[in-house]
């Protein structure tokens, strides 16, 4: 088959990607505010319910959850904007999954 050609015809090399990348940027975005607010009422819950040794660990497991988020979501924004960006590695979907796992199990113990 003809570089170009695609089974459903001709292809560009050059695609014009729309708006899909800045849509995916702001996703990224809003995801990470997300897991901003939740690192932040974990502290507050924190504060509020007294500071003890344990709930000092979760209050720490959850920063390093979210700081792991933020650095992998900067990454991944960075990486958007390349004309014809790279695809999500499989291991970073997983660590993006355990990220957003770990906040919401450690919120909940939080709580509990």
């Amino acid at each position: 088959m003809p570089e170009g050609k695609g089974t459903h015809g001709p292809r560009t090399l050059d695609r014009d990607p729309g708006l899909q990348p800045e849509r995916t940027r702001l996703a990224w975005r809003r995801t990470t505010l997300a897991c901003a607010v939740a690192a932040s009422l974990a502290g507050r819950q924190t504060l509020h319910s007294g500071i003890d040794p344990a709930s000092l660990v979760v209050l720490a497991l959850v920063v390093v959850a979210w700081l792991a988020f933020l650095a992998l979501a900067h990454r991944r924004i960075r990486a958007m904007r390349m004309p014809r960006p790279p695809a999500l590695s499989p291991r970073a979907a997983v660590a993006a999954v355990a990220c957003t796992l770990a906040l919401a199990v450690l919120g909940a113990a939080m709580l509990g």
